[in-house]
């Protein structure tokens, strides 16, 4: 086994929540009269919070309101996804065994590390994870590969030891950008769409995964 660390993606790719951000989303930004379809909220839902209100109402907000604007974004999402909580299938013995086997793991995403909170303390996973990296502790969002190399660092394992799993193509190009390969999970974007040549496999879930790579 060439790898001494798995690196996760959160959204999509250990809890499977993209609808409900999505959902907040078109929620909100409409209410600020963005007239916006879902469709195309959809497509804005990457990088941090402040860049995609940025994106959507360029000069329009200061940074003071964007982030008062993205915490209420994630208390509607918090609200609406905690009945739901709960890992992708098979993630809690695939974690359970990339422990005992003393892989080490990390979560670099862009959620901000209220919700990254939400989801290790709501579903008590805190203690598998030596490190973790969230939107408040990166200047440039993936496709920069500034999350997953930071994540590395602070696991001290070399970028070509490290596996990310990702659910994005954004998020595999930061790892290849990284110098790192990528399991993709499907659970909001199929195969067609990824087209980079650091993917060592693809799943719908956990299930089957410890089968492969150990």
């Amino acid at each position: 086994m060439k790898y001494k660390a798995f690196l996760f993606d959160l959204n999509g790719t250990m809890i499977d929540d993209m609808d409900y951000h999505i959902k907040a989303w078109h929620r909100i930004l409409n209410e600020l009269g963005a007239a916006i379809s879902l469709e195309r909220t959809r497509e804005e839902c990457y990088g941090k919070n402040y860049e995609l209100l940025e994106r959507i109402f360029p000069g329009r907000f200061s940074n003071e309101e964007k982030y008062i604007m993205s915490i209420e974004k994630e208390k509607q999402y918090q609200r609406e996804f905690r009945p739901n909580l709960k890992l992708i299938a098979g993630l809690d013995g695939f974690l359970k065994k990339s422990y005992e086997k003393g892989i080490k793991m990390a979560i670099g995403s862009a959620a901000i590390m209220f919700n990254i909170d939400f989801v290790l303390d709501g579903l008590n996973i805190r203690h598998y994870f030596d490190a973790l990296v969230s939107a408040d502790n990166v200047q440039h969002s993936k496709p920069d590969p500034e999350t997953y190399l930071k994540c590395a660092e602070l696991l001290n394992i070399a970028p070509g030891e490290c596996l990310v799993f990702e659910d994005a193509p954004k998020g595999v190009e930061s790892a290849l950008r990284a110098g790192m390969d990528s399991v993709v999970l499907t659970t909001m974007h199929s195969k067609e769409e990824f087209d980079q040549p650091n993917i060592v496999a693809f799943a719908s879930d956990y299930s089957s995964l410890a089968d492969i790579l150990f």
